[in-house]
């Protein structure tokens, strides 16, 4: 027999610091009108950061992921939160001073879709857990019903990408594929234990050519993209008829969403579809807080702008589908000339690792069109932005007073491929250093399997 274990060099002792709910949930109540009242979150958060000690980081270039530089800059972090941001006059009095000088700060990456946890490594069938894929439209699910906490993926994203937050989505098979979660990237041993305290719940939507594949090819509804429209456009008008006398988990999400407490984040790639859920979305009264691969939206920023709809796009990927064949590697650039919001987003395990370079690459294509971007503006994409999208910008996602310390030291410019995360916090706890074996996360897949003879 073979006995695995999971090891994390931050210490199983403080994995009980991000464990199961003391508590149970309470279950729906009545109201006064007769209809059930569902719990706000019967899966509760007990994320609680681990432990810190006051930090200065002195001598930086600091990107605050406003679109702010500071050279010789000082970043302050204390009982978990960025205590101050500002030039080399801030007093370091009472901080664990650390030298950055020639190395650059900025917050902590934040990818916006992560299949990370519900599509996790090894891949194999029996992991495979992000799409429900028996009915076009299931907003029952929740992916964090699928998140398996042990994936390597998510040490690898902190070490390698500096990715401090996350969301992870279900997948595309479904028009509306069901809730999201945001999880801090800390090790836990329940997602519950990783969940982002605060953070909305999203629901996973998407149009085009995975919902009319997936069904069309077992005969059924929608098998065109008339019918994806017309299965959502019921749906929704279903949900709106919703009482609530008797608790329904789909309808429950949809009026969660009508209600304006979970973002929609829609998988779309044609700019004229995204304009048609615009248009579905004003008919039904919701709004689209982001598209996700959005490689079309360049031609519709002036659209996007208008309606405050991010844009969550890959830096150059095209042509693997048809809906996908008119990206362009000026996607980003575009858009943020058009005064829209841009996100680099991975969709990919190995993406994950990268997004910094991701962002770059995205950059330099537009300067080649002769579009000059600043560097502080593309850290953005990679950080606020998508923190906005999330709805969790008043949390994380910039280096501001009283926000998380979700930080990452590089040790060189960000947005080059040589550079990597030296150091890494989360809340103010240093999760990753570089330079120190104690202070890098490794799962058992990264150590191997170790035999336990006749163990039963």
């Amino acid at each position: 027999m073979i006995a695995r274990r999971l090891v994390f060099t931050l210490g199983l002792g403080a994995l009980a610091l991000s464990g199961c709910a003391t508590t149970p949930a309470g279950g729906g109540t009545a109201s006064a009108s007769g209809a059930v009242q569902s719990p706000a979150d019967p899966y509760p958060s007990t994320y609680r950061a681990y432990p810190g000690r006051p930090v200065a980081l002195v001598g930086a270039t600091v990107f605050d992921g406003t679109g702010k530089r500071i050279d010789n800059g000082t970043v302050l972090l204390r009982d978990g939160k960025v205590a101050a941001v500002g030039d080399a006059s801030l007093s370091t009095e009472g901080f664990d001073r650390i030298d950055a000088s020639g190395k650059v700060v900025t917050p902590g990456v934040i990818d916006i879709h992560s299949h990370l946890g519900v599509y996790p490594s090894p891949s194999v069938q029996a992991h495979s857990d992000g799409n429900e894929a028996t009915s076009p439209t299931t907003p029952e699910v929740w992916a964090e019903h699928s998140v398996w906490p042990q994936d390597p993926g998510f040490t690898r994203a902190l070490t390698n990408g500096g990715v401090t937050s996350l969301q992870i989505l279900p997948g595309s098979a479904n028009l509306m594929g069901g809730r999201s979660v945001t999880l801090k990237n800390v090790p836990a041993r329940t997602v519950q234990g990783m969940k982002f305290p605060g953070a909305p719940y999203g629901m996973k939507m998407a149009c085009g050519e995975n919902p009319k594949r997936v069904y069309g090819s077992k005969g059924r509804m929608p098998s065109t993209r008339m019918g994806n429209m017309a299965v959502n456009r019921q749906t929704w008008l279903d949900a709106k008829a919703y009482d609530g006398k008797k608790r329904d988990l789909a309808k429950e999400t949809l009026k969660g969403v009508l209600d304006g407490n979970i973002l929609v984040h829609n998988h779309c790639y044609r700019a004229d579809e995204m304009a048609q859920v615009i248009d579905m979305s004003k008919e039904m009264g919701y709004r689209v807080s982001a598209f996700h691969h959005a490689v079309e939206s360049y031609k519709i920023g002036d659209l996007l702008r208008e309606n405050d709809i991010c844009s969550a796009i890959w830096a150059d990927w095209y042509g693997f589908k048809m809906e996908s064949y008119d990206g362009i590697p000026e996607n980003a650039a575009l858009l943020f000339n058009e005064g829209a919001c841009v996100v680099i987003h991975s969709d990919d395990e190995y993406g994950i690792q990268r997004l910094n370079q991701e962002a770059s690459k995205a950059a330099a294509a537009g300067r080649r069109m002769g579009l000059e971007i600043a560097d502080a503006d593309v850290i953005r994409w990679i950080t606020l932005n998508a923190a906005k999208a999330m709805g969790i910008d008043s949390m994380t996602g910039s280096l501001e007073a009283g926000k998380m310390a979700d930080v990452v030291l590089w040790n060189g410019d960000p947005l080059s491929v040589y550079s990597r995360p030296e150091k890494v916090w989360v809340d103010g706890a240093l999760m990753y250093d570089a330079n120190d074996p104690r202070k890098r996360p490794v799962t058992d897949f990264e150590l191997g399997q170790i035999g336990a003879g006749e163990a039963k």
